[in-house]
């Protein structure tokens, strides 16, 4: 575990038992964690490690499929819809953020987006979402597959529902359902994310990249890690620190729209995904990088909720960072329309990719 990263028990918030004083000393240690950092490792969140470790189970299952079966869900063109499988060098993760937090640098942008980022990943969002659709491979490929995740998406739901409620009362918000609001819990992203190995040589001389930094664009993330690491976080210094995994907790980030709510009370934290720590990141003679499996739960508001900072949080001494956006919607699009190539690679290009 990384010293740059707190790490919160939520035990005393979820207590049926627990009082206000309790609730409120768990939220203000959960905003003050992420003031500076933006990261935090939260424990005793409340979903079992036995669901967890089956959810990862189902997610080797379903990368272990030939890339023909898991082309039958494929990711739409374009960045509209963020949905089904995604195949290797298919999503070019690549962000430039000035001081002012203003748009990408359209030059080093095109330098970056050179790099492939070598993963794939498979997106479930709410069966009810109509902007956001999901896209299944048939039930007979993979036989209880959609059940699962789907299930494991609405659990992951609760827990986020409770952590906007502790942040919101850490906040100082005037209801702690205040920016629940905004949160339907129909426009989240659960990703299952598979890393296959890769030349370790590749991402030293930074001719592939596993995820390169950047932020997240919604309200907050969770991320369940396998034990391989990986996942890096900037300090504020700018260099970059391993967020480790921890057993049986979580890691959670701030988002750049909660971020903008809060007039940069909450840090939403450049972050990356390099190679795994020292001591057991190859295999073999050929240096190839361990495998590495993650899943992300993405919290966004609903597309229609207006992206502005919250009056509770400007003073005279601190006004409005950002100017207003009228909706989440215009946001995703904004952020989406540099990360996806427009059309699909060739098989041949996959299998190279893989």
């Amino acid at each position: 575990m990384s010293p740059a990263i707190p790490i919160v028990d939520f035990s005393p918030y979820l207590s049926s038992t627990a009082n206000p004083s309790d609730r409120a000393a768990v939220a203000q240690k959960l905003v003050t964690a992420c003031r500076d950092t933006g990261f935090v490792y939260i424990t005793n969140h409340g979903i079992p490690q036995s669901l967890v470790d089956e959810t990862f189970s189902w997610s080797r299952k379903f990368f272990d499929l030939n890339q023909e079966e898991k082309m039958k869900a494929p990711h739409p063109p374009g960045y509209a819809v963020h949905r089904g499988y995604s195949w290797p060098g298919l999503e070019k993760v690549s962000q430039v953020i000035t001081s002012h937090r203003s748009s990408d640098d359209p030059d080093i942008q095109n330098k970056l987006r050179q790099v492939g980022d070598c993963k794939e990943s498979f997106e479930v969002g709410s069966e009810e979402s109509k902007e956001q659709p999901n896209i299944w491979i048939p039930e007979d490929t993979l036989p209880g597959f959609r059940k699962f995740t789907t299930e494991f998406y609405w659990t992951c739901n609760k827990l986020a529902v409770e952590l906007i409620r502790a942040l919101s009362l850490g906040l100082g918000l005037p209801d702690n359902d205040y920016l629940m609001q905004f949160h339907s819990g129909h426009n989240n992203q659960l990703r299952l994310l598979h890393y296959p190995p890769i030349p370790a040589a590749s991402l030293e001389d930074q001719s592939a990249a596993r995820m390169p930094a950047h932020t997240d664009w919604g309200t907050i993330t969770f991320l369940f890690q396998d034990e391989c690491g990986g996942l890096e976080v900037q300090t504020a210094d700018g260099d970059y620190v391993q967020a480790e995994p921890v057993e049986g907790a979580i890691v959670m980030n701030i988002g750049d729209c909660l971020m903008r709510w809060s007039n940069d009370k909450l840090k939403s934290n450049m972050h990356r995904v390099t190679l795994p720590p020292a001591e057991d990141r190859y295999t073999g003679k050929d240096r190839m990088t361990r495998a590495r499996y993650s899943i992300p739960y993405f919290v966004v508001p609903d597309e229609t909720a207006p992206i502005k900072t919250l009056e509770e949080c400007i003073t005279q001494a601190k006004p409005a960072h950002y100017a207003p956006l009228e909706s989440y919607g215009d946001y995703r699009i904004l952020r989406g329309s540099v990360q996806y190539e427009s059309k699909r690679p060739e098989p041949n290009s996959i299998a190279a990719a893989a």
